[in-house]
């Protein structure tokens, strides 16, 4: 009887707390203080996915069987009075293009739909070794092609705010499983936007760090001078949290950076006296909505009200930066994905000789949007080819980190919208491809030149949906992005508003 009252009133306790408002320094906190078990606080979240899965489609699947056995060991060591990981008991949802060890990891294609790794990729030991849980993978665009999750092979998720808009992409699940509640932060992977389009799309934090600050060991790649991982979350606070975590030098990843480490948290609550800020003319263009311009634009004001200046600048070269993109990506990809040929660990088509095999593997296992990369990348690096374009796009990307090697020499971080739009609706650019491409617009330059970049929610349209502010820095300058938006979300509640 006394265990079932306990039981009765700790179920009580939980529901009043609202587990799911938590925010990821919060549920640290309550675990390390014994306010809330880590086995509560990842059955909840199991349970939230479980209730609100089918109707978002963030999640790929769970990870139930090793994420409750995992929160009890962080219980049980807590109450044997053990020091406890700065991450203990904080569930984390994984992009299914990283590799979880004894679970499904498909990069959202049916390539891979039976592809089980042996190994975690290096961030999920980072984190599982920190105390985080890994409670399931997120949806995707198959190989994290595309802008909308449209392209995952299975089904597409939705944006929380308004089921029939898209949520974004490629990590379009992760930022989803954020918006609705399913868990309170989640690792998506940035290769010209993947990570902040979303998080624009979906009123959440998004941060895509410095290219070589986080290993990409055991992420599936698509283009790997352009792909990063970072932590998607409701606030930059939460965010700096996952980014102590996930960060560092990693000798299985030769594109690794041997580079310190900073506390991200030590610069969140210092003033914004004397940052400078550059406001980038081009990303104020042809194509911007109204209401993102306005968002953009009080934003602005707000920063300078934190004591910040803010002056114009200009970054001409990224104007070409969506063609550069769009060689030198899927040039990238048709290299990277020669090794998914049905021979080794993918699906297969069983035919009589190898080139058949081959072909009708990769004819039936990839999706349209995956095959015409392969094809445009192959194309422009073939003989004859390969100067007029894969050559060419490499020396405008150099201009384009010229750019921004100039600009910061007179501004600490460079401003502009994340997206021209908010969240489109599903089948609306299907026909259109560069109008789908074009989504990133204002996101690729960051990846072609290696700077870190965070989409923070600052505003939202007339029907509701959120708009991002995105923020660039100087390379391996993440604290002063932090420090920039945690400060921006003292003074403003967007990220703190759900859908409902």
């Amino acid at each position: 009887m006394y265990s079932g009252v306990n039981l009765r009133l700790k179920t009580l306790h939980n529901s009043i707390m609202q587990i799911e408002k938590l925010s990821a320094v919060e549920i640290v906190a309550k675990v390390n203080s014994g306010e809330l078990t880590a086995t509560d606080c990842t059955q909840h979240f199991l349970d939230q996915i479980g209730k609100l899965n089918d109707a978002n489609g963030g999640f790929l699947c769970t990870t139930e069987q090793s994420a409750l056995p995992m929160a009890e060991a962080i219980d049980a060591d807590r109450a044997a009075g053990k020091t406890l990981g700065p991450l203990a008991g904080l569930p984390v949802a994984v992009k299914d293009g990283i590799c979880t060890k004894g679970h499904t990891t498909t990069a959202g294609s049916r390539m891979l739909s039976k592809f089980v790794p042996s190994y975690d990729a290096t961030i999920v030991e980072r984190l599982k070794s920190d105390g985080a849980i890994v409670i399931g993978k997120t949806n995707m665009d198959e190989f994290a092609m595309g802008s909308s999750t449209e392209n995952s092979a299975y089904f597409p998720a939705k944006n929380p705010w308004n089921h029939d808009h898209v949520p974004g992409g490629s990590s379009g699940g992760s930022a989803t499983a954020v918006a609705a509640e399913m868990a309170p932060v989640s690792i998506g992977s940035d290769t010209g936007g993947s990570i902040r389009q979303p998080a624009s799309f979906c009123g959440i934090t998004g941060l895509k760090p410095t290219y070589g600050r986080v290993s990409r060991f055991g992420l599936i790649a698509f283009a790997s001078s352009l792909d990063q991982i970072g932590p998607m979350t409701h606030s930059a606070e939460d965010a700096a949290l996952v980014m102590q975590s996930i960060s560092g030098h990693d000798k299985h990843d030769s594109t690794s950076a041997v580079k310190n480490v900073p506390d991200f948290s030590t610069k969140l609550n210092q003033p914004l006296k004397g940052l400078k800020i550059g406001v980038c003319l081009e990303h104020f263009g042809d194509g911007l909505s109204d209401a993102v311009r306005k968002s953009v634009n009080d934003s602005i004001e707000v920063l300078k009200s934190l004591g910040a200046t803010c002056q114009d600048i200009q970054l001409p070269y990224t104007q070409y930066a969506i063609a550069a993109y769009y060689v030198i990506a899927p040039c990238e990809a048709s290299s990277n994905l020669s090794r998914f040929d049905g021979v080794r660990y993918t699906n297969r088509v069983t035919t009589d000789n190898l080139p058949d095999m081959y072909s009708q593997t990769r004819g039936e296992f990839f999706g349209n949007e995956v095959k015409n990369r392969i094809l445009l990348g192959t194309y422009a690096l073939s003989s004859g080819y390969y100067d007029a374009y894969y050559l060419k796009a490499s020396k405008v990307r150099r201009m384009i980190k010229n750019d921004y090697d100039k600009a910061f020499e007179s501004v600490d971080l460079i401003l502009g919208p994340t997206v021209p739009s908010t969240a489109f609706k599903f089948g609306e650019h299907a026909a259109d491809p560069i109008a789908m491409y074009l989504a990133d617009i204002y996101t690729v330059s960051a990846n072609l030149a290696g700077v870190p970049a965070i989409s923070i929610p600052c505003g939202f349209d007339d029907d509701g949906l959120p708009i991002g502010l995105q923020l660039q820095a100087k390379r391996f300058d993440e604290s002063t992005l932090l420090q920039a938006a945690h400060q921006y979300q003292t003074q403003t509640n967007f990220h703190k508003q759900r859908p409902r």
